[in-house]
């Protein structure tokens, strides 16, 4: 789970991710100095720890079925200072994927499961209000081409909380949703897909998911560390996570989407489990049907044509032909993940049975996949496979050339997942905003072959008709981590839109809304969420007939219509209006949002009392002139909590991960109370 990111939309895009973080593009290469796996391993290790937000980082390689090398940096405990040791546990978040696509096609060797046959012949309560579902099939749902919206992270991101609502409700919520594309269309990344896998699984086998993994893949590989948040273990073995304003280390993450994300593991074991994915374990898993999942899935549908890329699926694969291993006639697979803390990597050689993971508390796993490919690289020289390593890529500052006039056309409206752009291409040059997540906002200068450069030459962009009618702006873009090392993207950022003029009642509606912003009211307050304000906020801007990149259709309603095969098109939603007591809601991705219009100023007496509605929803407040600055005591029971945002959108205050339950209120500020209905949540205000 891609950490997209994010946190949540940031976080699992793997980003996600969906994770999604800034970084300027430069040309500064990652360590190129000889030596041999270790010593690059350790360097690149010190580095991210000091460098990158990691407090503890543990890799492996396993070479022949043999560990050849196990090592880590940081430390599992920063009030301790104890060190990461081979046992220390992780969260994996995305890698779980791969967990859940190999007991699909366990069951699939056991002739339980016929990946192409309907979903609904394993799970008959499957249902949508889109016909097309009948049409999505288990490989489908492995490869990321079911034409789900993408992801329902309510209530499923928890802090010390095993809450399982999410899997419980996932099949009554997908009821009222309709699909992005046609089932099989294109591949675009859906945690959705592996959570319904994960109740495939269960359904057939008749066992939790939890059992099944332990049953069929942990206990025939001996590991010991390989879990659900749902299993018995001792949690004191996973690394300490850490937020960036917060001292001590957080709670226990729970991510409650077992299938999508949720394993914990160490790095020795995920390749122990990578001898199952390669096809060495023959008593789970059949060598052809992890030859299978190995396959180029995603030529079946519209893709970015390149092959030399990071991201080109298989079944559960983020990668079937990784760069830069793709350069030296390799075939390496990736996968990678993130929860919000979290971050993983594993890579495998499936022609030489070679395999890395590297683990991190904090970072990306983006870091960490990189990180795998340096090391892999430098081990490869080191026993002979390749004869030497090449250099990292270098650029040229773009020059730019006359530009062909039809190529204007190309000018107008284009969108993506939650956002728009105006694209407008003058002389020859086009200014953009942050792309994939990581290039920064600049300008582009056409430089020849349909391509616009960006100044320093590392980033090209251009416009590709698909087959599917669409025009998109496609990215091609070198990726380079300073002291860790170097990623290659290919991908479609942007889609052209049509032009969506609307009736003087809807615009009016919709007007009313623009520049506002909406709450989310039925997220547990034990949510990680909670640390990200952003995420559990909806901001409605209006751009000629369009919001957040959906069309606006009426009055009430604005439907999705980014058909995008790649990152951006992932998570996609749609804006529904609603009111209840003349209080206008808006639902999106299975969240409940309040409009501030409903968001009263906090009490600012000495004493006061909340209790949560009988629909369990959080009760959010703005803080005034009149309570800011004093001092707030709540007094919360057992299932309750709140948080404390600044002005900026800043928190200050979670008691999830904090035991005080006084703070001083910062003026223009924000809080949220939670907890079970009819929890009594009292509130005490003095002067600091």
């Amino acid at each position: 789970m891609m950490m997209k990111k994010l946190m949540l939309k940031k976080m699992m895009m793997s980003v996600l991710a969906a994770a999604m973080f800034v970084v300027p593009v430069t040309q500064v290469s990652a360590e190129s100095e000889k030596g041999t796996a270790k010593d690059k391993a350790q360097r690149l290790a010190e580095e991210i720890v000091s460098s990158y937000g990691v407090s503890g980082i543990q890799y492996a390689i396993r070479d022949q079925g043999s560990i050849v090398l196990s090592d880590s940096a940081g430390v599992s405990d920063k009030a301790n200072g104890e060190q990461i040791t081979e046992d220390t546990m992780f969260g994996i978040g995305s890698v779980s994927k791969m967990y859940v696509s190999a007991a699909t096609m366990i069951l699939a060797d056991a002739k339980k499961v016929d990946i192409d046959k309907p979903l609904t012949t394993y799970i008959p309560e499957f249902k949508m209000a889109d016909e097309r579902y009948k049409d999505i099939t288990p490989r489908m749902l492995m490869n990321h081409s079911s034409g789900l919206f993408g992801t329902h992270y309510g209530n499923s991101m928890l802090f010390d909380d095993t809450d399982t609502e999410n899997h419980d409700e996932l099949l009554s919520r997908l009821q009222s949703e309709r699909l992005k594309s046609d089932p099989g269309e294109y591949s675009v990344y859906c945690n959705d897909g592996f959570q319904l896998l994960e109740l495939l699984v269960e359904r057939v086998s008749g066992l939790s998911y939890s059992e099944f993994l332990d049953q069929y893949i942990s206990s025939p590989l001996h590991l010991s560390s390989t879990k659900t948040p749902l299993d018995e273990f001792d949690r004191e073995q996973l690394a300490k996570t850490y937020f960036p304003t917060i001292e001590k280390a957080l709670p226990v993450e729970y991510a409650n989407v077992l299938g999508a994300g949720g394993i914990f593991s160490t790095a020795e074991e995920l390749t122990a489990f990578g001898e199952v994915l390669i096809g060495n374990r023959t008593d789970i898993l059949s060598e052809q049907s992890a030859k299978a999942m190995q396959n180029p899935e995603y030529r079946r549908g519209l893709w970015v044509p390149e092959e030399t890329n990071a991201f080109n699926y298989g079944l559960g694969w983020d990668a079937v032909s990784l760069a830069p291993f793709s350069d030296y006639g390799i075939t390496a697979l990736n996968k990678g993940g993130d929860t919000t803390m979290y971050h993983a990597a594993l890579t495998t050689i499936p022609e030489y049975d070679l395999s890395i993971a590297v683990l991190t508390s904090g970072g990306s796993s983006i870091y960490n996949t990189i990180f795998a490919s340096e090391v892999l690289l430098e081990y490869l020289e080191d026993t002979g496979k390749i004869k030497e390593i090449q250099p990292d890529k270098t650029f040229k500052p773009a020059v730019k050339v006359e530009m062909p006039a039809q190529l204007q056309a190309y000018s107008g409206r284009y969108g993506a997942v939650g956002s728009t752009a105006n694209i407008e291409i003058k002389d020859g040059e086009l200014e953009l905003s942050v792309l994939a997540g990581m290039i920064p906002p600049q300008k582009y200068v056409y430089t020849g072959d349909g391509q616009f450069t960006s100044m320093d030459g590392s980033a090209a962009v251009s416009f590709d008709e698909q087959k599917n009618g669409k025009t998109y702006l496609k990215l091609k873009a070198y990726l380079t981590i300073p002291g860790i090392g170097q990623m290659i993207m290919v991908t479609y950022e942007y889609q052209k839109l049509n032009p969506n003029p609307l009736d003087q009642t809807t615009q009016k509606a919709w007007e009313k809304r623009n520049g506002k912003n909406y709450y989310a009211v039925n997220e547990k307050i034990t949510s990680i969420m909670y640390m990200e304000p952003s995420i559990l906020t909806k901001n409605i801007t209006i751009d000629q007939g369009y919001v957040s990149g959906a069309r606006i259709v009426d009055a009430n309603q604005a439907l999705n219509v980014a058909e995008i095969p790649v990152m951006s098109g992932r998570d996609a939603f749609d804006l529904n209006f609603y009111k209840v007591n003349n209080v206008e809601y808006l639902k999106v991705e299975g969240f409940s949002y309040i409009s501030e219009e409903a968001v009263k100023p906090i009490y600012a007496g000495k004493s006061s009392k909340v209790t949560i509605p009988s629909n369990g929803h959080a009760v959010w407040f703005k803080i005034g002139k009149q309570s800011a600055n004093k001092s707030m005591t709540v007094d919360v029971p057992v299932s309750g909590g709140f948080a404390v945002y600044d002005a900026q959108g800043k928190v200050v205050h979670f008691s999830a991960v904090s035991d005080e339950r006084s703070i001083i209120l910062p003026e223009g500020g924000l809080i949220v109370l939670g907890g079970e209905a009819g929890d009594v949540i009292k509130i005490k205000m003095s002067k600091k």
